[in-house]
């Protein structure tokens, strides 16, 4: 009732619906397993993380393994340090626009191993946590195993995306790394382009998780903070009305003739 007063909408603007559509294409493409085909949905609950948490190191280790488990690195081959930001000093940028401290991990590549340095000011959070290892682990996936370069425009944001391919795009979800000094431009465009996916980005890609998933009312959508739910939402509902993406499911994909 009413719907057409309140037609459904994407809640990407053109130029990031069209990035979001085509990366996970090209994810489907790299990466046989994914939440988009039967892979579990990772949730933050004891089912995926049963191992009691207290803050301490061992516990961050333990925690950072089953990631690992889960975005299909080895732990083995990641060395994890934890390190702690003492200047918390921002910097600014040309626009006058705050930049922030280092963020919650970082990424590097030693001797043929994986360097994931991580905040201990994130520590105290074990779901914002998962998402800042699920990120950093991304990056192994794709510069580790030699996918994409460093140089690359949408270096970051793919790795976000990779996430949500992985199955824990909640926890990015929830805690989106953006901030308005760290903007630049869509390639070709004078479109703006955050560093990191935007809230509706996310809700863009988990709303095609859904779709994929056949789920209108996806349960797990209880998982996201309101304002990600609200994205979710607005792009399941859109995604179920219209089919408007690049970027579909198996039983929508035109057959070829023969």
């Amino acid at each position: 009732m009413l719907s057409w007063l309140f037609p459904p909408s994407c809640p990407c603007e053109p130029e990031s619906k069209g990035w979001v559509e085509e990366r996970l294409e090209w994810l489907a493409e790299e990466f046989d397993d994914s939440a988009f085909n039967g892979r579990r949905l990772v949730l933050p609950t004891a089912d995926f993380f049963p191992a009691p948490y207290d803050g301490s190191e061992e516990a961050v280790r333990v925690l950072f393994d089953q990631v690992c488990e889960y975005m299909d690195v080895i732990p083995d081959l990641v060395d994890l340090k934890l390190v702690t930001n003492t200047s918390q000093l921002w910097i600014v940028n040309g626009s006058g626009q705050a930049l922030p401290p280092a963020a919650g991990g970082t990424y590097q590549e030693r001797f043929g191993r994986f360097l994931i340095h991580l905040d201990t000011s994130e520590m105290h959070d074990p779901v914002g946590m998962v998402g800042v290892m699920a990120h950093e682990l991304a990056h192994a996936r794709l510069l580790g195993e030699g996918r994409i370069m460093s140089e690359i425009f949408d270096n970051e944001l793919l790795t976000d995306l990779t996430v949500v391919h992985f199955g824990l795009g909640i926890f990015l979800a929830n805690s989106p790394r953006n901030w308005a000094g760290q903007t630049s431009l869509w390639p070709g465009t004078k479109v703006k382009r955050t560093e990191y996916m935007s809230p509706p980005m996310f809700g863009w890609a988990l709303a095609h998780l859904a779709w994929f998933r056949g789920e209108e009312r996806p349960a797990w959508g209880a998982h996201l903070h309101p304002g990600a739910r609200a994205n979710l939402k607005e792009g399941v509902r859109y995604l179920f009305a219209t089919s408007d993406s690049a970027y579909k499911p198996v039983r929508l994909r035109k057959r070829p003739r023969r």
